[in-house]
């Protein structure tokens, strides 16, 4: 296995000690501590539940994360998602990889390849990565909103990884 050095810009406040990749500050936790926190709280909600909370989470913050990194960096439309996916993929979540995107129609396929989640989990017989799926949304949605489309959209995972006969996940992005 190569390994190389993280391909993010990664600064820390040396007066605060605060962590900033691009436009927005950043934590740095250890795989297994972030993820033992999501199983003990989707033990208590059940994972139903959670994924529902999850999804509203994570649409807010793909929205505000898309938001100021098309700022940053002076992107637009599909760009932004590309961005979105590379800088996911670069902290660590897994590996997620555009199939498809139409900003016209407001649909997207992704793939997601070596999930954080399924590394740790295993082969479960059902979904683990649902923490993602308003992710793709909320980032979807940003950018339909910055080029003035009224159009609005919805995800959801396919499959996973930690099913059996998968490899990896698929999420698809649609209109509501």
């Amino acid at each position: 296995m190569a390994k190389t050095a993280p391909q993010l810009p990664i600064e820390v406040d040396s007066e605060t000690g605060v962590w900033t990749t691009d436009a927005l500050p950043m934590l740095y936790v250890p795989r297994h501590f972030f993820v033992n926190n999501h199983i003990g709280i989707e033990e208590v909600l059940g994972a139903e539940a959670y994924a529902e909370i999850l999804y509203k989470a994570g649409y807010k913050s793909a929205w505000h994360w898309c938001e100021k990194e098309a700022e940053c960096h002076g992107l637009q439309g599909v760009a932004v998602f590309e961005h979105y996916m590379k800088r996911l993929s670069q902290r660590g979540w897994g590996l997620f990889e555009i199939e498809a995107i139409d900003l016209d129609k407001g649909t997207a396929s992704v793939r997601l390849k070596h999930s954080a989640f399924v590394y740790v989990y295993g082969k479960v017989g059902r979904k683990v990565d649902y923490m993602f799926t308003g992710w793709f949304a909320g980032a979807m949605d940003q950018i339909l909103a910055a080029k003035g489309s009224p159009l609005r959209t919805v995800a959801e995972q396919v499959y996973g990884g930690s099913e059996e006969g998968h490899d990896d996940g698929l999420f698809v992005v649609k209109p509501l």
